[in-house]
Formats: structure tokens, sequence, C-alpha cells
């Protein structure tokens, strides 16, 4: 019993390791996520490998992967090679659960992006349960998926909760609630933050994430587009939701927040970080009544199928989007398409653009 643990995504750079160490000097930082994937093509430097195993022996290191492509309709080589890594990652040190992202990533740089939606669908389902069924059983400890900051329409905003929750029923998993991107969805399709938060399993939400980002240009001039950049101060709204959303979640443990290491360069960017950190401690630290219910987890009886379950309609739509995506198609182009599994004629052209602006960003060549 106690209150949910106030923590930090870790970050290697050494902006970011300057900007913790008064965190760190001071005890402040309760739990530690780290992705554990981040560094699989490069080792880690000693400093880290120490730090991740002091928190790792004091029972406080939480593993978050971004690589996996849970809804990916093909299995690739890649993703056994993830699952492999992961199994090691999880012998040489002892991490309290694992979290991976909702959506797909199939673009060929596909360790530089982020997770795509889909919609749900009984294929879609079925095979990111598969996944997410792989995914418990390489490791003896709780699994949870992170729910997404970009949608393409307000259908897709509405039912992430219900998917989410429908994904994770087999394997007893739980979820992450990133305010962040809840907040991301509510500015770009004008909908209320407790409306959306309302939508989603919270008693099955062991995880808060927090963080920053920025705004995009309206290319329709009608509003800004919101992106979930990691690159700046925790939005005033959030910390106002904070509480409600806190008193919501019985089974809260760990309370996250993000920042990418190379966006805290000068003194007044460590400073506001510092600041967002000790604002959250402070406000988990003055909340009344609020102590989780931790539930003991035991894993399930895992009835996996010898192969991976596929879906090669749904993958060559997968393909054909991201093609489309990335050679920035015409936005009637890509409403117009006649695919089965996505619903393009509901998208909203800002969010294809944004998609674009994405995928660029991250596959430039």
């Amino acid at each position: 019993m106690g209150k949910p643990l106030v923590g930090l995504s870790m970050m290697a750079e050494a902006e970011f390791v300057s900007a913790i160490l008064p965190l760190l000097q001071n005890e402040e930082v309760a739990v530690l996520e780290w992705s554990f994937d981040s560094l699989y093509q490069t080792d880690e430097p000693d400093w880290l490998c120490d730090l991740l195993n002091f928190f790792a022996k004091n029972n406080r290191l939480i593993g978050h992967g971004v690589y996996y492509s849970l809804l990916d309709a093909k299995w690739t080589g890649r993703q056994e090679i993830w699952l492999k890594k992961l199994k090691e990652e999880v012998c040489k040190r002892k991490y309290n659960h694992i979290t991976e992202h909702f959506g797909f990533m199939n673009t060929e740089n596909f360790h530089q992006g982020i997770p795509l939606p889909v919609s749900l669908h009984p294929t879609t389902l079925k095979i990111g349960k598969d996944r997410l069924s792989r995914l418990q059983d390489a490791v003896e400890i709780p699994v949870g998926i992170e729910n997404l900051a970009f949608s393409f329409s307000i259908d897709d905003v509405k039912e992430q909760g219900v998917f989410l929750d429908r994904l994770i029923e087999d394997i007893d998993g739980f979820l992450i609630l990133d305010l962040h991107n809840i907040y991301c969805q509510a500015c770009n399709f004008g909908i209320d933050m407790h409306e959306i938060i309302g939508l989603y399993p919270l008693e099955k939400v062991k995880e808060i994430h927090l963080s920053g980002g920025s705004w995009q240009e309206s290319v329709y001039g009608k509003r800004l587009i919101r992106r979930d950049t990691h690159d700046d101060v925790i939005p005033e709204e959030i910390f106002a939701v904070l509480p409600a959303v806190v008193s919501l979640c019985p089974n809260l443990e760990y309370i996250i927040i993000e920042r990418l290491g190379h966006t805290l360069k000068s003194d007044e960017e460590k400073r506001s970080f510092f600041n967002d950190f000790m604002k959250v401690k402070s406000i988990i630290g003055s909340l009344e009544g609020c102590y989780l219910q931790k539930r003991d987890w035991v894993k399930k009886e895992n009835n996996l199928l010898d192969a991976p379950v596929e879906d090669l309609l749904l993958y060559e739509e997968q393909s054909k989007l991201t093609k489309l995506l990335f050679d920035s198609a015409e936005i009637e182009t890509v409403k117009d398409q006649d695919f089965h599994y996505f619903n393009t004629k509901n998208w909203d052209p800002e969010m294809i653009l944004t998609a674009q602006n994405i995928i660029k960003k991250w596959n430039p060549y």
C-alpha cells in the first residue's frame, strides 16, 4: 500500500544526465524507466549500466520498449531478434514490468520512427493479441501497452481505450496512460481531456506518463496541431487533470516523466525540467486518500499458436499507406484509397499531413 512512485524515463545523453544529477543526488527519483531497446545497436556505458543495476537491485526499475511493432501484420525476423534480446535483458537485470506501444512501424528505418494507429477489427485484434502473447511468453513479469498520441480520425481516438482493453485481457496485462498523448488528441480533435480519459479502463492503468511537446503550424490555417515530441515543459492543462486522474486509477503504481535527452541543453531548460519533476512530486505528495490497491500478478497459461498470426492484405495496406505518407501523396489520393482495414475517407486532412511530416522526419532518404 502507498502512493504511486514518481520517476524518470532514463536517457543516455550527457545533457540529460547533467539535468537529473541533482534529483539523483537528493534521492528524489523513486523509480527509473529504461527503454531497453534504445541501445540494442551499441553497448551501454559503464555508468549507465551501474545506475540501472542500482535501481534494479532495489526493485525500482521498469522497462519500456519502443520498436517491437505490436500491430505489424507480418511477422519478421526483426521481431524474433527483438524478443531474443528482451529475454537476455530481463535475465541480465530485474525489471518490475515491461511495456510497449500500441500501433505498427513497418518502415525500413523502424528504429527511427513512431507507431501509426490501426482501427479495431477482428483481424487487427487477433494480430495484436498474438504479438502481445509472444511478448508475455518471453518474460515472467507483467506486460502492458501505452496509448498512442497520434490518430488519423476522431473514431480512432474514441475506440482506442476499448481496443487496448481487449488486447490485454488474455495475458492479464495493464495500461500506461500517457496524459500528454491524451492532451494531443484533445487538442487535435477538439475533445475534452476528461472525456477521452473516461473511455479507458482506468482500473487497468498501472503507470502514467507525463511529458511536454510542440505545436505544428496548420497547413489549412484552422488550428495548431499538437505533437508528442517530448522536448518541452509539461503543459499546465496536464497538471490540472493529474489529481483527478490519479484518484480514478486504483492500481496506479508509477508516474514517469519523459524528456528527450538532447533537448536539455540550456540552464533554463534543465531548471524547467527540474521544476516540472518537483511539481509532480508535490502534487502526488499532497493527495489525500491516494493509496493504490496493489494486486498480485500471476502469469497466465499461454496458448500460443506455433506460427505467428499474419494477414497479408493488412500487411499490403500498411505498406502502401506508409509509402503514400512517405511520398507525400496528395490528401485526396490518401482519402480515396479503397482499403479494407483503414477507413481513410474519414481521416482528418491535417492529421494525414502530420503523419507525412513525421515519417519524412525519421526516414529522410
